[in-house]
């Protein structure tokens, strides 16, 4: 069992997310066998295929995925209930569109690097003064720098990585001495994010050498044949192939014999259900830890994700602006994310908590209502408001709605909470106050064992730290010693944590360790374009109130105008477009 404090985390999802009616038919088995051996004839073809071709497949790319991003970005609005003129229809240009334009540019310079010098090249890779080998990641260039001010990342290794061994294994597959071990990856992909099922897929073909088969999620498979337009180069020669179907034809393909691996975006339930099995037999399997299934298995799996707030000198401007910040790590995507906020962590004697609260709940009265699209919405949100009677929710209620609730109070004693130990996975989050009497650096050191002992998965967390508050020593060294201690794959100073997604150069999974039996948010990394090995988390860290709105923010007016411009630029990096790009952003 993988070391999680005083007992082992488990929970997760309630349930596997019930199966929604399917919008396209299901690939028959017939065509599916078919594929797979289309794949398998590939494998030893993408395998050779030498860096300058991987290169104009990327090149190519990039041009099919801009040229789709209207009708992709449109499809999935209209799916979601979002109204046309609404700027969140820039939602899925961003994390949609825009994340895989990211991937693709990020790949195409760690390929030219290759090429160039025999192995990619990120900004720094050096030993940190704790003996750790941390890899600096972002900004990735001067452009990177110029778009997104204040920001830096970085990529810490396992401990018992030597510099030596992080310089042998980087961009392994690549070199010369590699023998290639050519195979098919089945990617199963996510039904919330649009870009998380292409970039896993990308991981699979260009970090470990895999031509892969994509199964859509019936959530969002009215998508798969933007993404099949997007990915049509890859499609064209072999190396990819899009599929359709529900667990069942997921269940078929993860037993199927020419599929060699597999990685899943979801739940922790579908996680078990692969590796062993359904029903009692595989509850027997798994607390037998006998799995059914032996194939490699990689997954990210969700979070009960914590946004722990450190006491400071706040103003009235940045309590209102942290509460847009808090709310909308909630409201974005209608809180159907892996890693939207589920649980605030507070000081109990801050004076300023309750004030920031409000300013939650004003942010979230100001929140446009959204379509429960995701299945088992309604349900798992009546549960938890259920289990907490003092529930406070922002909108209407009824069959097919879901408000925005915050669950204010939980209490830190109730190790086994709902709010504690399962992802909502809708529109639902909580707050708990430590009462630590003594220093802040206290507080911290309670907060990371807190999220670290109580709180479900390993995915990714974050901290909100005033800048005048790090210049205390003794605050400042709890705040690094909390980014040092969170067992998270990601952990972000500022800012949601899924910019650690969104900037794609760090690596994305759970922290490294998990078992089989006790999978939290699950095993392995994807996005990671400088192709490192051995990771233990990615840091990023961001301004404590940006020079201009994040494009995460629910209050976000000109989003469906920045994310098109975004596009563009990330596509071309053509100078003359970047006043656009600001223009749209300084009037968010």
């Amino acid at each position: 069992m993988t070391e999680q404090g005083n007992q082992p985390r488990v929970s997760g999802s309630m349930n596997a997310v019930p199966e929604i009616a399917h919008s396209f038919p299901e690939t028959p088995r017939e065509q599916l066998d078919e594929t797979l051996a289309d794949l398998a004839a590939a494998a030893a073809r993408w395998a050779d295929t030498d860096v300058p071709a991987r290169l104009a497949l990327l090149t190519e790319m990039v041009d099919t995925t801009l040229a789709v991003g209207p009708d992709w970005a449109a499809a999935a609005a209209h799916a979601k209930g979002i109204h046309h003129d609404s700027p969140l229809v820039g939602e899925d240009w961003g994390s949609g569109v825009v994340a895989l334009l990211r991937n693709l540019k990020l790949l195409e310079r760690t390929l030219t690097d290759i090429q160039e010098t025999g192995r990619p090249q990120p900004p720094s890779i050096k030993v940190a003064p704790n003996g750790q080998v941390v890899a600096r990641i972002l900004p990735t260039d001067t452009w990177d720098a110029l778009v997104f001010p204040g920001f830096s990342g970085e990529i810490r290794l396992q401990p018992h990585v030597t510099l030596d061994q992080a310089l042998a294994r980087i961009g392994r597959i690549y070199r010369k001495d590699h023998a290639p071990q050519p195979g098919v990856a089945l990617v199963l992909g996510a039904g919330n994010v649009s870009s998380i099922g292409p970039m896993d897929a990308l991981y699979e073909l260009f970090a470990k050498d895999h031509v892969v088969l994509l199964k859509m999620n019936p959530v969002n498979e009215h998508l798969g044949p933007y993404i099949a337009e997007a990915m049509q180069p890859l499609v064209r020669e072999g190396f990819v192939r899009i599929v359709y179907g529900g667990a069942d034809a997921g269940e078929y393909l993860t037993r199927h014999d020419l599929v060699d691996t597999i990685h899943v975006t979801g739940s922790d339930k579908t996680h078990d259900a692969i590796v062993f099995g359904r029903g009692e037999d595989g509850a027997r399997r798994k607390a037998a830890g006998e799995p059914e299934l032996t194939k490699p298995v990689t997954s990210e799996l969700g979070n009960v994700t914590p946004v722990i707030v450190v006491p400071g000198p706040w103003s009235e401007k940045d309590i209102a602006y942290q509460g847009d910040n808090i709310a909308s790590k909630l409201v974005q995507n209608g809180g159907f994310n892996c890693i939207a906020a589920r649980v605030i962590v507070q000081h109990r004697a801050w004076a300023k908590r309750n004030d920031l609260l409000h300013a939650i709940r004003d942010s979230l009265t100001r929140a446009e209502e959204r379509v429960p699209y995701y299945p088992g919405a309604v349900e798992r949100w009546e549960r938890f408001v259920r289990e907490h009677p003092t529930s406070e929710w922002f909108g209407e209620t009824g069959p097919d709605r879901v408000p925005f609730t915050l669950i204010p109070g939980l209490d830190p004693s109730e190790k086994d909470d709902i709010a504690f130990r399962t992802e909502a996975f809708c529109g639902v989050f909580g707050e708990v106050s430590l009462d630590s009497p003594r220093s802040i650096s206290a507080y911290l050191d309670e907060a990371v064992a807190f999220c670290n002992d109580t709180l479900w998965g390993t995915l990714s967390a974050s901290i909100i730290v005033h800048p005048r508050s790090l210049k205390d020593p003794d605050v400042a060294a709890a705040v690094e010693r909390a980014v040092d201690e969170l067992r998270y794959g990601s952990v972000v100073v500022n800012h949601w944590s899924a910019a650690a997604y969104a900037f794609v150069s760090p690596s994305w999974g759970a922290y490294p360790g998990a078992e089989a039996t006790d999978i939290q948010s699950g095993r392995g990394v994807v996005h990671n374009t400088y192709l490192l090995e051995d990771v233990e988390k990615s840091v990023v860290r961001g301004p404590f109130r940006a020079p201009t709105k994040p494009a995460w923010f629910h209050t976000h007016r000109t989003l469906s105008e920045l994310f098109p411009e975004v596009a563009r630029f990330t596509a071309t990096r053509d100078p003359r477009l970047f006043p656009k790009v600001v223009w749209a952003a300084l009037r968010g």
